[in-house]
């Protein structure tokens, strides 16, 4: 089951959006534990905490700092808490991982041996850190985005409050993965900022932290961070509260008042936002609607655009929209997925770092595992050329977005063959035309596209979404 599924079924189960913190923190520790060994000490709150709230929260979110000072006592603990928490609550680990040379071995370790659900990440790398725990299509990350503590205001703020460098990360990291993948960890007090997070991020999971501090209004936190569904949000329990011996009845009962704080968030805000045509052609294109859907979100621009490869088009493509529109992705992944089931292969390789959301949803759709090859081959750490699992011999679809020149997918290709694995079909969104599929054929590959770019002009110019004089320049283009 991937992380957002098993979320939202426990949220459902235990009618909960509260997590819990499992840090073996002393100085939190409550005096009835205290013996001379420390651990086994740490380690009977830790089991008392579980027990005490598995029926009443949604997730767990051990901080690997506070195993990791323990030293290896404090890793070995850890392993023992993971493996008390029952199977079917999502675990979180706040790693707040930043080290670009250790993401892939560590990726592997927290999502393969530790059989963790989710890890917490920050953003300063960019999504090349990101993208290693992003091969494993049914874990998730949450992105940094905001930190309660005040000698961060100074960056979080900067250049301007108006516009902030906390919100130009909400900005980027929505494109670093799908919503089922990639949420954003805010702290703060202050509501509105929740709702600045919102407005950009309609659709991510936002988890919660430090809202608890002086004040902090929780009712007015709710009513900005949960999205247009009720859902979303995830809260934590206050941390003193862990230190109750009446846990459990005291965790119901903030419970109760979460959940009546969100019904009358949800009744004030009942809305639902769905996308119609405001044109009707007949004769219609088979994705006549979505592709006036990608034009009216701006994934379709018009004008004179230099592209990657220094050329100028009079037109501009920006596919990593979709991942934040979910009635669009879906049809988008519906397109790719026809093609795909006609085609014969093993695994699903993404081309960095563009086509990755789409390479993920794609493989929980095809139940058909992914990897992807390198931007750039890491001088430290494992050096590894391909991120994700695979086997020699393998036959190896690769998927990108969009076909220009056919220079970037076809170097992709080339690493994958590089490392024993067979690719004879490359399957893209678009296809920009201009003989590239030719070009692809002549190296070796069968070149596949949802749309191409004649058709995407047809249909806008059918419907006046451009006028002649565009759509003859788009023609001779």
């Amino acid at each position: 089951m991937i992380f957002s599924d098993k979320l939202q079924t426990i949220i459902s189960q235990n009618q909960s959006l509260l997590f819990v913190g499992l840090d073996p923190n002393i100085e939190m520790m409550p005096s009835r534990y205290h013996s001379q060994d420390i651990i086994d000490s740490l380690w009977q709150w830790l089991q008392f905490i579980i027990t005490d709230t598995a029926d009443f929260v949604c997730a767990y979110k051990p901080t690997l700092g506070f195993y990791e000072a323990l030293g290896i006592p404090g890793l070995e603990l850890l392993q023992k808490t993971l493996a008390a928490i029952p199977n079917h609550i999502p675990i979180i680990l706040d790693a707040k991982h930043s080290d670009l040379n250790t993401s892939t071995i560590l990726a592997h370790t927290v999502f393969t041996e530790w059989q963790v659900d989710a890890i917490t990440l920050t953003p300063y790398t960019g999504q090349d850190h990101v993208a290693p725990f992003l091969v494993y299509p049914d874990k998730a990350v949450f992105i940094l985005c905001c930190t309660s503590n005040p000698g961060a205001v100074t960056l979080q703020q900067y250049p301007t409050p108006e516009s902030p460098l906390y919100l130009q990360v909400v900005k980027e990291s929505r494109n670093w993965g799908t919503p089922e993948q990639l949420g954003l960890e805010v702290g703060t007090t202050n509501a509105d900022v929740f709702s600045q997070i919102r407005a950009i991020a309609p659709e991510r999971i936002i988890m919660a932290r430090s809202v608890w501090g002086e004040g902090s209004n929780l009712n007015q936190i709710l009513a900005a961070g949960l999205d247009n569904n009720g859902n979303g949000l995830l809260i934590p329990v206050p941390q003193d509260m862990l230190a109750k011996p009446n846990l459990s009845s005291e965790i119901q009962e903030l419970r109760t008042e979460l959940n009546q704080m969100k019904m009358q968030v949800i009744e004030n805000n009942s809305t639902c936002s769905v996308w119609f045509p405001d044109v009707v052609s007949s004769n219609q294109h088979r994705y006549h609607d979505l592709i006036l859907q990608l034009y009216d979100i701006g994934c379709i621009m018009f004008g004179n655009y230099v592209q990657a490869s220094g050329a100028t088009f009079p037109y501009y493509i920006d596919l990593r929209k979709i991942i934040s529109n979910p009635q669009v992705f879906n049809q988008v992944l519906s397109g790719y997925e026809e093609i795909l089931k006609g085609l014969t292969f093993a695994r699903l390789a993404g081309i960095p770092y563009g086509s990755l959301p789409t390479a993920t949803g794609l493989s929980l759709r095809l139940h058909c595992p992914m990897i992807f090859p390198r931007k750039e081959v890491k001088a430290h750490g494992t050096r590894k050329l391909i991120e994700g699992n695979f086997h020699p011999g393998e036959t190896v679809v690769v998927v990108d977005d969009i076909l220009i020149s056919g220079k970037s997918v076809m170097e992709g290709a080339e690493k994958l063959k590089s490392s024993g694995l067979n690719v004879h079909d490359i399957v893209v969104f678009i296809d920009h035309e201009q003989g590239v599929r030719e070009r692809l054929s002549a190296n070796g590959y069968r070149g596949h596209a949802v749309l191409t770019i004649s058709e995407i002009t047809t249909v806008l110019h059918q419907c006046g979404k451009i006028d002649d004089e565009q759509f003859l320049a788009l023609s001779e283009g």
